[in-house]
């Protein structure tokens, strides 16, 4: 039996954006429902991204809008479901074995709020290399750099670079702006002092995975606007860049696995205190000054209520006078990036993303 209910989205988001209908309660799908769900998105979801889709409906997690963070942040993620398949094909799950060569250390980054945590990733070869700061996705409410190791691991070895990942601070505990304050108190320091992680102070580079895509972005505007060295690219990957939930992605996906539009309702009501939160620039990216950017890559999940996110941007970037490229891949969903150990077309974008950073880093 159906169940009908109406989100208010204007006292979530503090716009308005007509959102709700009728629809199964999340918490009343069954496992096989929320593993085919979306007629249109199983007929074209690849193979390997359903296999994937299925083991994450599997552990059965309470859907993120009815959590509180906190128990959201104890929810099965899609990096555990990549390592649950790994296991099922008898492969190892150990991020040595399936990106070989690259390694690991640990750091810690000072700023403003206090000390960040930060995993660097070194490419094999003699350095110095160049540098990229790599933000995860989360809705800026979830998650860290740990779940988001698949993506910032690749890039290193595609890319031939040293990537930076760092933890800035989630919400609701530290509203916005806080992260975006991190993230360019991040960068601030990765200009300074990229020689100690073994990277080339003069070929910086910004990259994220959703909320992360839209700190790269953001960082990069910051950067620009603070007179500090420019990053030579921007890579972000399906980023959250606008604030309606209205687009033709969110409405076709908007039951969508493992992003839904409830769950970006639910991210912007956490992270968020007041209407002009919603509109800020460093959240509406549409809406910014993008003029003087360096070049862009865009990388989109066909099957993501994001998806339409990235083709504003790149309208947007292009009526600014910015290079930018966007690739929309087909067949996969939200979060793909990280599952190159699983998934054929995350391999492909971690490669397309590399070739592109190393193209700029080299100039």
């Amino acid at each position: 039996m159906q169940k009908c209910h109406w989100v208010a989205a204007v006292s979530v988001l503090g716009v308005s954006i007509a959102l709700g209908g009728c629809a199964r309660d999340p918490e009343k799908r069954s496992v096989s429902e929320l593993a085919v769900i979306g007629t249109e998105s199983l007929l074209r979801t690849d193979s390997d991204m359903q296999k994937l889709l299925n083991k994450f409906a599997s552990f059965d997690a309470k859907a993120i809008e009815k959590t509180t963070p906190q128990e959201a942040r104890q929810q099965p993620t899609m990096a555990a479901a990549v390592k649950d398949v790994l296991e099922d094909q008898k492969r190892s799950s150990s991020p040595e074995s399936l990106v070989p060569g690259v390694t690991t250390r640990e750091i810690s980054i000072p700023s403003p709020s206090g000390s960040m945590p930060a995993t660097v990733y070194t490419p094999p070869g003699n350095g110095p290399h160049p540098a990229v700061l790599f933000f995860h996705g989360g809705g800026w409410v979830i998650a860290d750099r740990k779940v988001y190791d698949g993506g910032a691991r690749g890039l290193a070895k595609q890319a031939d670079a040293v990537v930076v990942s760092v933890d800035y601070r989630l919400a609701p505990e530290h509203k916005f702006p806080a992260a975006h304050d991190d993230a360019l108190a991040a960068y601030r320091w990765l200009a300074r002092n990229a020689a100690s992680v073994g990277g080339d102070p003069e070929r910086l580079a910004l990259a994220g995975e959703s909320a992360g895509g839209n700190l790269a972005v953001a960082t990069a505007i910051g950067a620009r606007d603070a007179g500090l060295t420019a990053p030579k690219h921007v890579l972000s990957v399906y980023p959250v860049a606008q604030s309606s939930t209205d687009t033709a992605s969110y409405l076709k996906y908007a039951d969508a696995m493992p992003l839904n539009r409830p769950m970006m309702l639910w991210f912007i009501g956490q992270v968020t205190s007041s209407p002009a939160d919603v509109q800020d620039p460093r959240i509406n990216l549409v809406k910014a000054d993008l003029h003087g950017l360096p070049p862009v890559t865009i990388i989109n999940a066909e099957i993501d209520p994001l998806r339409d996110d990235g083709a504003q941007l790149e309208q947007a970037l292009r009526t600014a006078g910015v290079a930018v490229d966007r690739k929309v891949y087909d067949g996969v969903t939200h979060e793909f990036f990280g599952t190159a150990a699983v998934v054929k077309k995350a391999e492909d974008a971690q490669a397309y993303a590399g070739q592109r950073l190393k193209t700029d880093l080299a100039k």
